[in-house]
């Protein structure tokens, strides 16, 4: 039995993407990574793009091309300064790998970025999906640029069953894209079905009535919409309480320690962090339960009460975090005593050298709050 797009022969895909890349042209997104197409500036804004909305996006792109405007000041970077560069996005292994692949261009391609899939698929950090937006974009190959947009659309557009949470399903998506991508307007084509997915075919509530490609979707015309994509549940990401202690000394520095080299934020600052088990934490939230100190922080005083509470999502845990000030006791300088090598005591002008993680900015506005409002 063949699948729905495979039932449609050259003068159907030929007139839908007339359709579809005229709405494009006349309503596509001003971009600036789409007023210059060229392979690095397609590259840093795909991978800003991963996990991060495109309205936060663009201002770090601009500093990104500010600081690094090419490949070889890419490779060369600083890495403290390339995670301070990249601070508030997350998930900065992106920023690492990206050095990481810049190396491997100066290396292994003479400086030039890669221009076939093959070659631009063995670089650190990019997959099937950004190899696909590259390629197409920037050396305008018909080649499939596969994400949660470009799935929910084709998945309507064709009622195509196949669960996207599966990797074996994304061949059938794979196949499906390149029967009706355009050969001569590749990247565009690509764009166009990303941005028709992020404004218009979203997951709840899809615009239909403004959508270009109503005439051709199938679940438009069967009232089927929210039925695809099909998708498995996502696994919920695993809870972790933690208490953060905001230690300040007398000369208004704040005490912070630098995370292990390796695993989940390595080498950022942030405030001590204490874990702790879901009921005590919970206890200290309905203020149940004083905070009577650390510890390893026994010169110190600490507030009784939290100041408030942060989280943050990771893609696979959850983290909950109660903040408490603390204060050094009376005659008693915390700030000349050294704790480790990965400690530091800092004020806000100090700021700008240390990278900071999303929890940590989340802190720091928490307690710039209570500051204003005492």
């Amino acid at each position: 039995m063949k699948n729905n797009w495979e039932k449609w022969g050259n003068t159907e895909i030929s007139t839908f993407q007339q359709d579809f890349l005229s709405w494009y042209f006349k309503n596509k997104r001003n971009l600036p990574w789409r007023e210059n197409t060229e392979a690095y500036r397609v590259w840093i804004s795909e991978i800003m793009l991963q996990q991060t909305r495109v309205e936060t996006v663009i201002d770090y792109f601009y500093r990104f091309m500010e600081k690094y405007p090419n490949i070889s000041d890419l490779a060369n970077a600083n890495e403290e300064e390339l995670l301070k560069i990249w601070e508030g996005l997350g998930y900065y292994s992106r920023a690492r790998n990206l050095k990481i692949a810049a190396t491997q261009i100066m290396e292994e391609f003479n400086g030039i970025f890669p221009s076939t899939p093959h070659e631009i698929s063995t670089l650190k950090g990019i997959g099937p999906y950004t190899t696909g937006a590259i390629a197409s974009i920037s050396f305008g190959l018909p080649e499939p640029a596969i994400d949660g947009n470009v799935q929910r659309v084709t998945s309507r557009l064709f009622e195509i069953e196949h669960d996207i949470s599966k990797t074996s399903s994304r061949k059938i998506f794979d196949l499906c894209m390149r029967k009706i991508i355009s050969h001569e307007y590749a990247g565009d084509f690509n764009q166009a079905l990303m941005d028709l997915g992020s404004r218009i075919c979203t997951p709840t509530s899809p615009k239909c009535e403004e959508c270009p490609i109503q005439n051709y979707c199938l679940s438009y015309q069967k009232d089927t919409q929210l039925n695809f994509p099909v998708k498995t549940k996502k696994l919920k990401q695993k809870p972790l309480y933690y208490v953060a202690l905001a230690m300040q000394n007398e000369q208004g520095e704040y005490y912070l320690k630098q995370r292990k080299d390796t695993g989940l934020l390595a080498n950022m600052w942030t405030f001590p962090l204490i874990e702790v088990g879901k009921s005590e934490y919970n206890e200290f939230l309905k203020k149940k339960r004083e905070f009577l100190g650390s510890e390893e922080f026994e010169d110190f005083i600490f507030t009784k009460e939290p100041l408030g509470e942060v989280t943050h999502i990771f893609s696979h845990l959850k983290w909950h975090i109660l903040l408490f000030r603390g204060f050094e006791k009376e005659n008693f300088l915390l700030s000349e005593k050294k704790f480790d090598e990965k400690s530091v005591w800092a004020k806000e002008d100090d700021y700008a050298k240390l990278v900071f993680p999303k929890p940590q900015i989340k802190l720091f506005e928490l307690l710039k709050m209570e500051n204003e409002n005492s």
